[in-house]
């Protein structure tokens, strides 16, 4: 029997109703030997009934724990739990963007979805009323078509109704005791549209991808085929933002492909651009929901939980207009959950919040939400008590979001993609620095390797020129890094996969073997080569073999062991490679540049390291070291130098942050005052990417200033 208790469903065994009844237990799943005693005497039925659990519920369970923590966190950066969110309230949207509410209650009909375990089916008559964040989630899990939308104004609050709807589901499938009832609980995933293109991949395919990117769970060759099993078999329920800011040919696309999803859907969009939607293409068996204005109330116990008892006056007077005159310019600006928040980051305990009651500076809702915008980043980087101590000057943050700001909306975007980042500041300059030094690093090396091999006169020839060209190809290369480009894999697992250390290493002992049978028994070189010697120097051809069939090809190309290295090889390294998840293997955008500071500058010194080895033992052998040496060394430093730090993103992005605090007064160490915004709440993480925290923040930042 399947009851619901306080935190979700759980599963009882049948009771008979008296002792001489008999008693049938039907439909019920036991891990583990399992005694049952029925009847009325001493007679003990005894059966043992094991049932393993099923991998994808594993996988599902697993993956549910990785989202709880991402989101619980990103909900915190966001202060949506602290304090005690505002309550979300809805009704069933009056506007014409999806069919009637009858197709997606199903009533009457047969339904593409059952209730979740433990919730009741949809109705029409429940829909009518409306209500907060526990009818939300009673809709999510109840309604036959599965198909939800979430819509509303600017600012509305619809990104943070689906944030929390997400953790309430995530919650209640925690709370569902019964593996065999937690299987029936889909996982809900929050996922961006960008990036999607209906004419090329189905729902379920673009979804899997997405997955096996942004999670490491899905590592592995057959990791994007769970996924897509999950999201097939209904494991897994998409929650899709940014809806509204696609273009609208696309938008139209995307939904008459999402038609064929075969999982629950909660879409976030715009009221405006989903009716405009609605007009060429709507989603089957939706129910919009529009997210209802902050209710005075709300708005006012909200501000003034958090301070104490008595309230300051100011405060007071606030919240009283808020409940006596709803009307008010400062009550309807109110209404929205964007500017209840940035009241309370803008405004403390002891500042005249009260000004905002001015109709002469604040005639509109318009002007009070532009205030509040216009102190945001000043109140984030202003030092107070009980917050860390702001690293950058209110000056000199604004300044640098400003710019940021003004960046992103020239390009059309919300997304601000580090690696990109390279491409914002004249490649000249960075160029011309990674050449010099480069250049003047590796000529001084040749001069000196070539004094000992041929004496001063070639060195003094040949020492310049190795300078001047290396010099040119390592700015050449560093000009190349700062095209906008897919972010490259920066994992371990990802570029030293399973099957790709595999192939490196036959690809080593063949190597090695044929070397040691032609110069080492065979006749061509006297005295043969030890087969130590053999298989010493041919460890480089297996590590560039590993680096070619995984996802770390770039490093090797153009070297002695990149052979299979071009676009040519993709079709084959796709069948030996992992999932590029590395993308967002790390929390945060930051710690994916980390990341490749760290790995893929270490693996393009081990390159260069690599070509050394190819060279200096069996050189050794057979002319002697003050020989071999020089020319391995020779060989390995240019390798080195350009697989690691003349072509590496993250290089090339904390160069480029240099030249943008030259230029535009940014801060030098770009990447961590990032992060650092996001921490004030003024940027969030979507994946590998940083976006404001709302667009009309980024909007209000791209502004010219005010003289």
């Amino acid at each position: 029997m399947t009851g619901t208790g306080p935190d979700g469903p759980t599963e009882t065994p049948d009771k008979p109703d008296s002792p001489g009844e008999s008693s049938e237990l039907t439909g019920n799943v036991f891990h583990g030997p399992t005694a049952l005693q029925v009847g009325t005497g001493n007679t003990m039925n005894v059966r043992y009934d094991v049932t393993a659990p099923s991998p994808l519920d594993a996988t599902a369970d697993e993956l549910a724990a990785t989202v709880r923590r991402q989101w619980e966190r990103e909900a915190g950066l966001r202060r949506l739990l602290e304090p005690a969110p505002l309550p979300v309230r809805w009704q069933v949207s009056d506007r014409r963007m999806t069919g009637r509410v009858s197709g997606a209650t199903a009533e009457g009909a047969r339904a593409r979805f059952a209730p979740l375990p433990g919730l009741v089916p949809t109705t029409r008559d429940g829909l009518r009323g409306g209500g907060g964040p526990v009818e939300l989630h009673a809709v999510y899990g109840g309604l036959a078509s599965g198909r939800l939308l979430l819509v509303g104004p600017p600012a509305a609050g619809k990104t943070a109704a689906a944030v929390l709807l997400l953790l309430d589901a995530l919650r209640y499938r925690a709370n569902t005791a019964a593996p065999g009832l937690r299987r029936l609980v889909p996982v809900p995933v929050m996922l961006s549209l960008h990036g999607w293109d209906p004419a090329a991949e189905s729902p379920a395919d673009w979804a899997a991808g997405r997955l096996s990117r942004e999670y490491t769970l899905f590592r592995g060759r057959n990791g994007r085929a769970r996924a897509l099993e999950l999201l097939e078999s209904g494991r897994v329920a998409l929650f899709l933002d940014a809806l509204d800011e696609v273009g609208g040919k696309l938008r139209t696309a995307m939904l008459s492909a999402l038609e064929s999803a075969d999982f629950r859907l909660v879409l976030v969009s715009r009221s405006k651009e989903a009716v405009l939607t609605s007009r060429r293409a709507r989603l089957s068996g939706a129910v919009a929901l529009e997210i209802l204005p902050v209710r005075p109330a709300d708005a006012a116990a909200y501000l003034l939980g958090p301070l104490p008892e008595p309230s300051p006056p100011a405060w007071e007077l606030l919240a009283r207009t808020l409940l006596d005159t709803p009307d008010s310019a400062v009550a309807r600006a109110l209404a929205g959950p964007l500017a209840v928040g940035l009241l309370r980051d803008v405004y403390g305990d002891a500042d005249p919040v009260d000004e905002l009651l001015d109709p002469v500076r604040f005639p509109t809702p318009r002007a009070v939400e532009d205030h509040l915008l216009d102190h945001a980043v000043t109140a984030a980087y202003t030092a107070r008590p009980g917050r860390p101590r702001p690293r950058h000057s209110p000056e000199a943050a604004d300044r640098a979001l400003r710019h940021l700001a003004v960046r992103l909306t020239e390009q059309g975007t919300r997304d601000l993609a580090w690696w990109h980042i390279p491409s914002w500041a004249d490649r000249r300059p960075r160029a011309v620095a990674v050449g010099a030094v480069i250049g003047l690093l590796y000529g001084v090396s040749c001069f000196f390797l070539i004094l000992r091999l041929s004496g001063p006169v070639w060195a003094g020839v040949l020492g310049p020129v190795s300078a001047i060209g290396a010099g040119f190809a390592a700015g050449w290369l560093n000009v190349r890094s700062g095209d906008p480009q897919p972010l490259p894999s920066a994992g371990w697992r990802d570029i030293f996969s399973r099957s790709a250390v595999r192939t490196g290493v036959v690809q080593w002992l063949v190597t090695a073997v044929a070397v040691w049978l032609l110069f080492g028994l065979g006749p061509l070189m006297d005295p043969g080569l030890p087969a130590w010697l053999c298989f010493l120097s041919t460890i480089p051809a297996g590590f560039g073999t590993t680096l070619v069939y995984g996802r770390g090809y770039e490093l090797v190309a153009g070297t002695f062991i990149g052979h299979g290295s071009g676009r040519w090889f993709d079709g084959v390294r796709e069948e030996h490679s992992n999932p590029p998840v590395a993308d967002s293997r790390s929390v945060g955008p930051r710690d994916v540049w980390l990341h490749h500071i760290r790995l893929r500058l270490l693996l393009g010194l081990l390159v260069g390291l690599a070509v050394a080895l190819l060279i200096v033992p069996a050189a050794t052998w057979q002319h002697g070291f003050w020989t071999g040496a020089p020319l391995g060394l020779g060989a390995g430093l240019w390798a080195g130098l350009a697989a690691g730090p003349v072509t590496n993103l993250g290089v090339a992005t904390a160069m480029t942050a240099v030249q943008l605090s030259a230029a535009e007064g940014t801060p030098v160490r770009l990447m961590s005052f990032l992060e650092d915004a996001r921490r004030r709440n003024l940027l969030r993480a979507t994946g590998p990417v940083y976006q404001f925290r709302h667009a009309r923040l980024q909007e209000r930042l791209a502004r010219p200033r005010a003289r």
